[in-house]
């Protein structure tokens, strides 16, 4: 398989992708990967409206964008309102008498996802399987090259807001898959049998919130019931030794495992999915930062049955990693690697008959934690992905 550095597999990736290049160092720079933002319509009944429109656009604190500015009565009004701004905007409307629509919502993550869709329709597609508490739509990107329905593999990043790298190395996965199949050998004789899903983004609104409000926001953003603190985690709501130790009853808390197991629309959505696909054999959930790839139990101390085979399968895949950049991970059960977690991902997809469930705690081990600078996205992305092949030839390989 092609290294990072040099070679004609990369050189095609970079012309391919360099939108997506720019997109992973807007992760780092700007607030406007996922803000949130809105293009709101608008069609002013008179002059007064316009006027009050106009005023808007004046206003530096709101930081609108008139796609199409105030013309006449006739004409739509078409501007983008950033995320943190919407309520201000939505109020000054609302008072003002001026009508509105929402024409597209966060635009961003999901106008790539659609070009995506777009220029490789052939192999991609785009499935909405649920909707966040504050209403966005959930994605998963699928890609298939068969009509069937087939043994598949889940990859999701994102569901702690705050790791940045992990949606980041989301996006650059989905343009190695397009970008591969159907020239890197491995890769096409997995998608000739197997379907691939990938959430790039599975917790929206503590995402949003990240690029709004609160840089190191984790959870995401329920409102808890007799309690000002908000969000759940959703790496704790889990129904696999749900509201043990290894998470918290106390809803201000990092690790609030909310009220029941699937409790949070973007756990239960990913859960009511494969539960209904049925032929999921293997899942990579991404976090960071620590540079680990963990397998179950988070919460029990009992070894898997699979535990031999898991655990040799980690080590082929650290070693796949490990040799592109040379960065250095530990691998093992999660309870013993890392730390008691109770309601995790992997937990929950191996009791569901998901053999190969793997964790990945991306760079790095604490230099910079959550706040990864730009110059080390791509290589993260980079050689993450022969430990994901490794998993998922695997996975193919060992049907079962």
């Amino acid at each position: 398989m092609p290294m990072a550095a040099g070679g004609p597999a990369l050189l095609r990736l970079i012309m391919r992708g360099l939108p997506i290049l720019s997109f992973l160092l807007t992760v780092a720079f700007s607030q406007k990967m996922f803000s949130g933002d809105q293009v709101l319509r608008i069609r002013a009944k008179d002059q007064k409206q316009l006027q009050l429109l106009r005023n808007l656009e004046d206003s530096e604190d709101l930081k609108v964008d008139f796609w199409h500015a105030p013309a006449r009565p006739s004409l739509p009004v078409d501007m983008r309102v950033p995320f943190s701004n919407l309520n201000a905007v939505k109020n000054y409307l609302n008072s003002s008498g001026i009508s509105y629509t929402i024409m597209i919502k966060d635009i961003q993550i999901y106008t790539w996802m659609d070009n995506l869709v777009a220029e490789h329709s052939d192999l991609v597609s785009k499935i909405m399987i649920g909707q966040t508490f504050e209403k966005r739509p959930i994605f998963v990107l699928k890609f298939s090259t068969g009509n069937k329905s087939r043994p598949a593999i889940w990859i999701d990043s994102g569901i702690h807001a705050r790791e940045w790298i992990t949606q980041a190395t989301g996006v650059w996965t989905a343009m190695k898959i397009v970008t591969d199949c159907g020239e890197e050998p491995v890769l096409t004789n997995i998608l000739n049998h197997m379907d691939i899903f990938l959430e790039v983004v599975t917790n929206p609104d503590g995402f949003a919130y990240t690029h709004s409000t609160n840089r190191l926001w984790r959870k995401n953003r329920a409102v808890n019931s007799n309690s000002t603190c908000k969000g759940v985690d959703p790496n704790r709501n889990w129904d696999a030794g749900f509201g043990g130790v290894g998470s918290s009853n106390n809803p201000c808390s990092e690790t609030y495992h909310g009220p029941f197991p699937h409790s949070e629309p973007e756990v239960a959505s990913i859960a009511n999915f494969i539960q209904k696909h049925k032929h999921f054999k293997a899942l990579m959930s991404i976090h960071s930062y620590s540079q680990m790839l963990l397998y179950p139990y988070g919460y029990r101390k009992e070894p898997t049955l699979d535990n031999e085979e898991l655990h040799n399968l980690a080590c082929k895949a650290v070693e796949a990693l490990s040799q592109v950049h040379g960065t250095d991970y530990i691998y093992g059960r999660a309870i013993s690697t890392i730390y008691v977690a109770n309601g995790i991902t992997i937990d929950w997809a191996y009791e569901h008959d998901i053999k190969y469930s793997f964790s990945f705690e991306l760079r790095d081990t604490g230099i910079y934690g959550f706040l990864l600078p730009a110059s080390q996205i791509i290589p993260t992305a980079e050689e993450t992905w022969p430990a994901i092949l490794t998993i998922m030839k695997h996975a193919y390989k060992n049907p079962y």
